[in-house]
């Protein structure tokens, strides 16, 4: 009787997340403190319950309960028990029960840690996640029931798909949907500011961590997602513009861009309207990304489902989050102050130019993926946007942002003397332009993407680490965890850009069919093919590589790509061999059988591209800990009535 608990527990979550949206709504509309106490152990009970369906439905992957359709199509008796766990979020109905368990969880969290904002603040954002779970409890509950029954139950279960039989499928999916959902919290203070028709700096610093997080993990969810695909889809790519991958990629910028525009108007009260819209933004992005991979309007190796009836109500939920959202700040934004003036050479002007660039890289991005859809809809005929679009535009855009970064944590707020930033990193520019100028000649091939990502990483790690001397030598002032954050932040940007221009510039490949004891070249590595032998794995069959790498002449590692046959559908992967170095990896991939013991063999070399990921990590670890900085914690107490 799992099933039917798990079952019952989301309809009585649906209940309290009613419950907790109209009192809270209604309550601090109407001044009643009675009704506003009821969300936050609403919002409590809603944890409880979606983690009693989440446990039910795992308990039903591990039993192998096959008479659950969700558990039939997704598991088999052969799935090795560490994925009949993955496998939970391993399709539609599973996932969504995922994402409806991460906003329960950053829903209590906010119950339990908002006690510092005043009442009718408190409720209203309580009140606004708990529609919002209406909303995804909703949709899941009428259009995508994990706990659907079958009668009678299958003997045997298909199969979780091979591609999530992978350890990425642990990491990968949680990481990502806590940063997706995390942009629910600066949404609802958005939509909460705007009914109050005020924002108070105090509100701001509140929200400002929740935001750090929910970017964080969003970034670390994205890079492990880049990573995963790397390895196991075979073609030795880390990012292909694929619209699932955009769809997690516009709200990361336009995330970024609010966590610039937050602290502007937390410690200058300027960009209110702006901070307000990009918070909407940022949500809305993450819905049309939910959009995008559940409603079957595109085909990528990452959507989940292809039900117009689910489409169709995501669409409508995302109307109605979108309309009313915006209507709200049509109606209500001008009303809200404007902050101090600032001369055109300051820091607010910085910020401002960092908050357009990325908000026009988002709408470049959202443009490209939104156009062929636009373009088959009207019937104007396929239209295929692929990566000479993205990547040349999304370079414009960010090669500005790269100059600029240094300057913004050197130049003061309100005004600056332009000479003063320029005296300090004039010598460090200079530095940075001769050695692009020393790479692009050194370059074997790629000599201009070389040269900028050589000059540009130089420039923003050296900028960067010029504004950390200038406070933390005696005498200048605390370094917060604020700034080690900002300064962490920035390094992770030098550090990505250095990986994804040379990896981009400097990539070898070679697609060669290879037969037992020949070998080819690339540079100072050596390939020798030693053959394939046939293996078992637990519910799959590979024939498995052996392909023995030199470097310089002399033995390096023995790779093992594979091939691999599943057992239930006959589904062939990929899985490839590679040997990780912090200057190169070594990625080799098994191609068809070409007759004989002779195969098609993909050997590439790829420079500096584990610096990509490591970027990315130093970024979300500059949002963790900037989130950590006390000066967040320590927000008076609000001395309204009511509190």
């Amino acid at each position: 009787m799992l099933p039917e608990l798990g079952h019952v527990a989301l309809l009585l979550a649906l209940l309290f997340s009613a419950l907790q949206g109209i009192t809270g709504l209604a309550g601090a509309h109407r001044g009643k403190e009675s009704w506003m106490a009821v969300a936050r152990p609403a919002a409590l009970a809603q944890l409880v319950l979606v983690l009693v369906a989440y446990l039910a439905l795992t308990v039903a992957f591990v039993l192998q309960d096959f008479s659950v359709k969700y558990v039939a199509d997704n598991s088999n008796s052969l799935l090795p028990l560490v994925y009949r766990y993955t496998a939970v979020w391993g399709a539609h109905e599973g996932s969504l029960l995922l994402w409806s368990l991460m906003l329960a969880a950053w829903n209590a969290a906010v119950a339990l840690w908002s006690d510092r904002l005043p009442a009718t603040v408190n409720a209203r954002v309580l009140g606004v996640i708990g529609l919002v779970g209406v909303g995804f409890l909703s949709f899941m509950l009428f259009t995508s029931n994990p706990f659907e029954r079958l009668l009678p139950g299958a003997a045997e279960g298909h199969d979780l798909n091979p591609l999530l039989q992978d350890p990425g499928m642990i990491i990968h999916p949680p990481m990502l949907y806590i940063g997706y959902i995390g942009f629910v919290v600066p949404f609802a203070f958005a939509i909460a500011a705007l009914l109050e028709g005020r924002i108070d700096q105090r509100w701001l610093r509140w929200t400002r961590p929740w935001t750090n997080v929910a970017w964080g993990f969003l970034t670390m969810g994205i890079a492990i997602g880049s990573w995963w695909a790397y390895y196991e889809l075979g073609w030795g790519g880390w990012w292909f513009w694929d619209p699932v991958e955009n769809a997690s990629f516009m709200p990361w910028l336009v995330g970024a861009a609010l966590l610039h525009s937050q602290a502007v108007t937390e410690k200058r009260g300027s960009f209110n309207s702006w901070t307000m819209l990009l918070a909407i933004a940022a949500f809305s992005l993450s819905l049309l990304g939910a959009f995008l991979v559940r409603s079957g309007v595109l085909t990528s190796v990452h959507s989940f489902a292809a039900d117009p009836a689910r489409g169709l109500f995501i669409l409508a939920f995302l109307g109605i989050v979108i309309g009313g959202a915006l209507t709200l700040y049509v109606l209500r934004a001008p009303k809200l102050e404007d902050g101090k003036p600032f001369a055109a050479t300051s820091r607010e002007t910085l910020l401002l130019v960092n908050n357009l660039l990325l908000a026009s890289a988002c709408a470049m991005v959202l443009l490209g993926t939104l156009y062929p859809l636009l373009a088959d809809a009207l019937d104007l005929g396929k239209v295929s946007v692929g990566p000479p679009y993205f990547g040349t535009l999304f370079l414009l855009l960010m090669a500005p942002l790269v100059l600029l970064v240094p300057f913004g944590p050197l130049t003061r707020w309100q005004s600056e003397q332009a000479s003063r930033p320029l005296a300090m990193l004039a010598p460090w520019f200079a530095f940075a332009l001769v050695l692009g100028v020393v790479a692009w000649f050194m370059a074997p091939q790629g000599p201009w993407k070389t040269a900028f990502g050589v000059f540009g990483a130089t420039w923003v790690a050296l900028g960067t680490l010029r504004f950390a001397w200038t406070r933390l030598k005696p005498g200048s002032g605390r370094y917060t965890a604020e700034m080690l954050g900002m300064t962490l932040g920035h390094v992770g940007i030098a550090v990505f850009v250095v990986g994804a221009m040379l990896v981009e510039a400097q990539n070898v490949l070679r697609e060669v069919p290879m037969a037992p004891g020949q070998a080819q070249e690339i540079g100072r590595y050596a390939f020798r093919f030693d053959g394939v032998e046939r293996v078992q794995g637990p519910n799959y069959i590979a024939d498995r590589g052996h392909v023995q790498v030199f470097r310089d002449g002399k033995p390096l590692e023995l790779l093992h790509p594979e091939k691999r046959a599943y057992a239930s559908g006959g589904q062939v992967m990929t899985d490839a061999g590679i040997h990780a170095g912090v200057r190169a990896d070594i990625f080799v991939a098994l191609g068809e059988s070409l007759g004989g013991d002779t195969w098609a063999v993909r050997l590439h070399v790829k420079p500096f591209v584990r610096w990509i990921w490591t970027g990315a990590l130093l970024m979300a670890l500059g949002g963790f800990v900037t989130a950590a900085d006390r000066r967040f914690r320590q927000v008076p107490r609000s001395q309204e009535p009511g509190r």
